[in-house]
């Protein structure tokens, strides 16, 4: 994720990319359908940015950065990603089912970005772990379940395996995304190339999903992250479990010292990273 500033630090843009060196020259090289931006070009003084540990990790950060101050140049207050939750329905009819918000007892999972891609997750999820089927009383369902070679006797450790990928356990996820790769190879090799393309769809979205995001969290979290390197600070605020600025100034380690030793375990890494490539751009910018 990068953002530009103008020469009196005011923030004119915010946005992601893979690759920012390949990104951040494009604007000087070919701003192709976005010729409004040419005049933001002329402004830009320095560049900023942060080092996610995926790209649904940015996705996220530049939606919440967005929502909390929209710079001049970005015409919307978010990304056109829908935001959701997929929530596990115990009871007599088990089930996974896409939530827009987080409602009653049921357990949660999530925030994601994506509604399209939570919902071939749940749809790749539950094409390997048939819960809804391991069910008693429901003659339908369980004509289904037969089907799927699963019965109540099943339904608990399907249940814990489920929690165990929304969970990002990797064992359980390998193994998931092992069979979904081995049903699109099958398909693909049956010359069913339709299922073999939706069931590859399941495999992204749950890449998507098991990706580690900590930007956004189901739990109403307040925090400071703080990292330090060469000189540059930087300073990340977590407030109701989303983050939401990000800033960055010169202060000396000593002045820094009590503020990184008490950014969580968790931050720790992700903040001193950024805080490197604080001083790498800060060191490039004249280059």
């Amino acid at each position: 994720m990068y953002r530009f500033r103008d020469g009196d630090g005011r923030v004119l843009y915010i946005g992601r990319a893979r690759n920012l060196r390949r990104r951040v020259q494009s604007y000087w090289v070919n701003l192709g359908d976005r010729p409004h931006l040419a005049r933001m070009v002329r402004r830009i003084a320095r560049v900023e940015g942060v080092w996610c540990d995926s790209e649904h990790e940015a996705a996220f950060l530049e939606r919440n950065l967005l929502e909390h101050t929209k710079p001049r140049w970005n015409r919307t207050e978010g990304g056109a990603e829908v935001v959701g939750y997929i929530r596990f329905e115990d009871g007599v009819k088990p089930g996974l089912r896409f939530e827009h918000t987080v409602s009653g007892a049921s357990r949660h999972f999530g925030p994601y970005l994506g509604g399209l891609r939570i919902r071939q997750a749940i749809s790749g999820l539950q094409r390997v772990l048939p819960l809804q089927y391991a069910v008693e009383g429901d003659s339908s369902a369980q004509e289904f379940g037969r089907l799927f070679g699963v019965g109540p006797a099943d339904r608990d450790g399907l249940v814990q395996t489920a929690m165990a990928v929304l969970s990002r356990d990797p064992s359980a996820v390998a193994a998931l995304r092992g069979e979904l790769v081995r049903r699109r190879d099958l398909a693909a090799g049956q010359l069913r190339y339709e299922f073999a393309a939706k069931v590859q769809g399941e495999l992204e979205a749950l890449e998507w999903l098991v990706a580690e995001q900590k930007v956004a969290r189901l739990e109403p979290q307040d925090l400071d992250v703080w990292g330090w390197a060469d000189g540059v600070l930087v300073h990340f605020e977590m407030r109701a479990g989303r983050m939401c600025t990000w800033s960055q100034r010169a202060a000396s380690e000593t002045t820094a010292r009590e503020r990184v030793e008490g950014t969580p375990e968790l931050w720790r890494e992700f903040a001193q990273r950024n805080a490197e490539l604080a001083v790498r751009l800060r060191d490039s910018a004249g280059t």
